[in-house]
């Protein structure tokens, strides 16, 4: 392993070192094998690139607006033109397939767009005369350094997220991205700089807990966006916000799809799969559990089975339908729930343990896998379990497949497939969950809404990127403004009136 490339940390628009030595290794995960290695920052390093923001925030802040609008743009063009580089290091670090690794990529561009219209987002309100020769007005200012926290399963998609609004707003920004897969954010700090964008306004510190942690309580550091599971996110939440940190942290999901006996199952059953198998199951919106109301389950799974057989699963750069898991740890945990499963009494009805795969053996292979009959108590159907896992659970009535909703613990995305109007208006009045999808499984807000859950998948002060992201990496400011003329005076103790 010494002898493969090292990936550095990127502070003040250079590849910089640190001044720990530990590593960690970056897998192919359709190989199995190390293809890198990755420094892991220590509390100093970290504090190191806090230092380098701060310094570089008084400059980015007071740029104009137009200036930095047109150091945005440069970045939107750049990467609009070389997404397909992006998406191969996402295919060879995380190994979701290309097409895949383009579409986490476009959906991240749409942010750096809406982000391109900050001078209308963070415009201020004006009263004229509120009282006499009085006027307030309030403006939108930047926060100062903020940190950033993405997880693997994203490592494009999700620091689009939140940078280019952080960037574009005045702020300053340092990025800990995963290590599981670390060079897609090096690669976007590094376009970035040849946008325009002045040294030290992005970095990205490469690093484990101890980092993380140095992040979290470093007092120059105004605000945290974090994106994992629940437990940790409540975690960071909970550090971040008792050290006086404005703090959007994401959190976990097992999201329902609600099948009402009227549903179009050609529909249901193509959703099901795209959302249930894509990325190998590695989303936070991917649909884990189908809720099916009798007496439908039987010919969905029937046709969800079909399909199934049709998928090829391999090397992403191949043109496989799903690639393998992120590591073999990983892998493993998903595919022990094959067996959770199977004592806890549901029907296997596809095992994904012995899928054939157009690839290296050795990668992290799990094929799709579908369970019917799913106990609610059991952990299949509990726990947010990451991969390529559909569960069936079946209903009698949509009021019992709402009530089951309902009472998970997370509330980040669901959706319902149904030909009955008045039944879906209902389900998006009455399910207790942050994004909703009618006929669409996996409901995405586009860049000009806000992404976030409900519950337990979302902890903090508002949600991702949209009108919630500026809001969050901007505060308000109130201005109060008396001109006065020479014939003004006299003293009164009272308090202020408006007259």
């Amino acid at each position: 392993m010494t002898d493969l490339p090292t990936i550095s940390h990127y502070i003040n628009g250079a590849a910089a070192a640190g001044t720990s030595t530990r590593t960690a290794p970056v897998f192919n995960p359709a190989t199995g094998t190390v293809a890198k290695n990755v420094l892991l920052a220590s509390a100093r390093d970290l504090d190191d690139a806090v230092a380098v923001a701060r310094a570089a925030y008084p400059a980015w802040r007071d740029m104009s607006q137009a200036r930095r609008q047109t150091i945005m743009y440069n970045f939107r063009e750049l990467l609009n033109a070389r997404k397909g580089d992006l998406a191969e290091i996402l295919t060879a670090e995380h190994g979701k397939v290309t097409s895949d690794a383009l579409g986490e990529i476009i959906r991240g561009l749409e942010v750096v767009e809406f982000a391109l219209g900050m001078p209308h987002l963070s415009k201020g309100e004006y009263s004229e005369n509120v009282s006499t020769g009085v006027d307030v007005y309030s403006v939108r200012q930047s926060l100062g350094v903020v940190g950033i926290i993405s997880p693997f399963n994203f490592p494009a998609m999700v620091p689009l997220w939140y940078f280019p609004i952080a960037i574009a707003a005045g702020n300053t920004v340092v990025l800990k991205p995963s290590e599981k897969d670390p060079s897609a954010s090096n690669w976007l700090a590094e376009l970035f700089t040849e946008a325009g964008l002045p040294a030290g306004v992005f970095n990205v510190v490469h690093g484990d807990k101890e980092a993380v942690d140095a992040l979290l309580v470093n007092p120059d550091v105004q605000a945290i966006s974090f994106v994992g599971s629940t437990p940790i996110a409540r975690y960071i939440y909970e550090t971040a916000a008792k050290n006086g940190k404005r703090v959007q942290s994401l959190g976990g999901a097992k999201n329902h799809m609600l099948v009402l006996p009227d549903a179009d199952l050609e529909l249901t059953a193509d959703a099901a799969v795209n959302a249930g198998f894509g990325s190998a199951g590695e989303r936070c919106m991917a649909i884990s559990v189908i809720v099916a109301v009798e007496p439908v389950a039987d010919e969905l799974i029937a046709k969800i089975a079909e399909r199934v057989k049709s998928l090829t699963v391999g090397d992403g750069t191949r043109g496989c339908d799903m690639g393998p898991l992120i590591t073999k740890v990983h892998r493993d945990k998903v595919a022990g729930y094959i067996d959770i499963a199977k004592a806890d009494g549901a029907d296997i009805v596809i095992d994904g343990r012995g899928v054939k795969v157009d690839g290296d053996p050795n990668g992290f292979w799990l094929g799709p896998t579908l369970f019917d009959k799913v106990s609610v108590d059991s952990a299949v159907y509990l726990d947010e379990i990451f991969g390529p896992v559909l569960s069936i659970v079946r209903v009698a009535s949509y009021q019992e497949g709402l009530d089951l909703i309902n009472a998970s613990q997370y509330g980040n995305g669901t959706a319902i497939f149904t030909n009955d109007g008045g039944a879906a208006r209902r389900f998006q009045n009455e399910v207790q969950v942050g994004m909703v999808g009618i006929n669409v499984p996996i409901p995405v807000p586009v860049a000009y809404h806000s992404f976030g859950g409900w519950k337990n998948s979302l902890f903090g002060d508002a949600k991702a990127y949209g009108p919630a992201g500026v809001n969050f990496f901007t505060r308000e400011k109130a201005v109060t403004s008396r001109w006065l003329d020479p014939s003004h005076g006299g003293i009164n103790l009272g308090f202020p009136q408006n007259q």
